[in-house]
Formats: structure tokens, C-alpha cells, sequence
């Protein structure tokens, strides 16, 4: 199991999240923040630091966010890490 970032992130500027994270897993996209599932340890510390509730196990995802799941999976490849909160401009 792995956590994945889905729709209320989209444009988020928030990043309180990946502080966290005590894996590294947290990558940056262009408009949203994505957890690669291979270094996601399942330890619920972003959960509560998500303040739009975005952040859901695998196995949890909404119906219509379900494409979330490859999405997280495939963009945690090609995006680059972050580690500290970024404060919005």
C-alpha cells in the first residue's frame, strides 16, 4: 500500500505535507505534488499535514479519483523531489 495525492491538490500551494514525510517520497509537479508508492512506507504522517485532503491510501481513493493512482505512480518518476515547505509567493 502507498499514499497518493489526488484532485484537491491541483494548484495547491501548500507543501506542508512533504516536511513530514520521513521517506522522501514527495515529488513536484508542475501544479501538483505527487508520492512515488515505492518509497511511501504507509506511516500516515502527511495525512494530518494535508490541509486540502488530499492525501489517501491506495485502497481508499475516491471512485472519481482513481486515475490518481497510475498518475502518482508514473509522475513520481519524472518529477523531482522535495523535501522542505515551500512558501507560497
Amino acid at each position: 500500500m502507498a499514499y497518493v495525492i489526488t484532485e484537491p491538490c491541483r494548484g495547491c500551494k501548500f507543501t506542508d505535507c512533504v516536511e513530514d514525510c520521513p521517506t522522501d517520497s514527495f515529488r513536484e509537479g508542475d501544479d501538483m505534488l505527487f508520492i512515488d508508492p515505492e518509497t511511501c512506507i504507509d506511516c500516515d504522517a502527511c495525512i494530518s499535514a494535508c490541509p486540502v485532503e488530499a492525501i489517501f491510501p491506495d485502497h481508499e481513493v475516491p471512485q472519481q479519483w482513481q486515475h490518481y493512482i497510475e498518475m502518482n505512480a508514473t509522475m513520481s518518476q519524472k518529477s523531482p523531489m522535495i523535501t522542505e515547505i515551500r512558501r507560497a509567493e
